[in-house]
């Protein structure tokens, strides 16, 4: 059992909510637990006990290994000795850890949008977040975020008066601590751990991801002994455009999770 006492990341904020099985929340690069999982919460607190914790606020440099420990140690104080874990691109590696980390309390994955170890083109566009941050460039933040976060159909498709309104609310909304988060995802690699995974996993692509390439989730699923895989229309940010498609398959998993309990 590794030791999650030691731990020396200071987490934004969690939220609790709900009870029965918990069921812990890794957010994405420069999001957050609502931009995230705010559609997806109420939804599991139907039969679960739902903990999510805003990564640090600040750009304190992290490692992966202190933030799996200290998402976990925030999950064992609010009650959880034992949990699943629903995770979002950056997250999905944070989860990895936790599994490989803490085996006696991950009781399973959902990973979505997620990588084992960022692909070229997948670097470089974190490498531009991180010009365009340290610049303090934040309308061109915005644009990477745009071109790289959602699939070319869905930006098309928005009208143009409403994709400066969207551009200058994503400028103006940055979350503290997103450099932080860019400079670590720019050094994960999970490759080896995921043979150490033992525990129900489900990994879900997204085919029209140009941040993080499906490649990348499929490898996940193909180093994970006996993880189902899957894949779903759109770009990276899935929970915007296509909730209620990622919303029946991270529930339709714990359904199944349920009846095989149950049995």
């Amino acid at each position: 059992m590794t030791n999650i006492s030691s731990h020396d990341i200071v987490l934004a904020k969690t939220q609790v909510t709900g009870s029965g099985p918990a069921i812990v929340l890794a957010h994405g690069g420069g999001g957050g637990i609502d931009a995230n999982f705010g559609g997806l919460i109420p939804l599991l607190a139907q039969d679960h006990l739902v903990i999510g914790s805003d990564f640090p606020a600040d750009d304190t440099p992290l490692t992966l290994d202190g933030l799996a420990d200290a998402l976990v140690a925030e999950a064992v104080a609010n009650g959880a000795e034992t949990f699943s874990i629903v995770a979002f691109s950056l997250g999905t590696t944070v989860a990895i850890r936790a599994a490989v980390r803490h085996p006696e309390r991950v009781r399973g994955l959902v990973l979505t949008g997620g990588f084992a170890k960022l692909d070229n083109r997948g670097l470089m566009n974190v490498d531009l977040w991180q010009r365009a941050l340290a610049a303090g460039d934040r309308e061109s933040f915005a644009r990477y975020v745009m071109l790289a976060g959602f699939s070319k159909d869905f930006v098309n498709a928005i009208p143009a008066e409403q994709l400066s309104e969207i551009l200058a609310q994503t400028a103006a909304n940055i979350p503290g601590g997103t450099a932080a988060q860019a400079a670590l995802i720019e050094k994960i690699d999970v490759r080896a751990d995921l043979a150490r995974i033992t525990v129900p996993t489900l990994v879900i692509g997204l085919t029209g991801d140009l941040l993080s390439d499906p490649a990348n989730a499929r490898e996940q699923a193909a180093g994970i002994p006996g993880a189902k895989y899957t894949e779903l229309p759109g770009g990276h940010v899935v929970m915007i455009e296509q909730p209620e498609a990622w919303h029946a398959e991270v529930l339709g998993f714990f359904a199944k999770q349920r009846a095989a309990a149950a049995r």
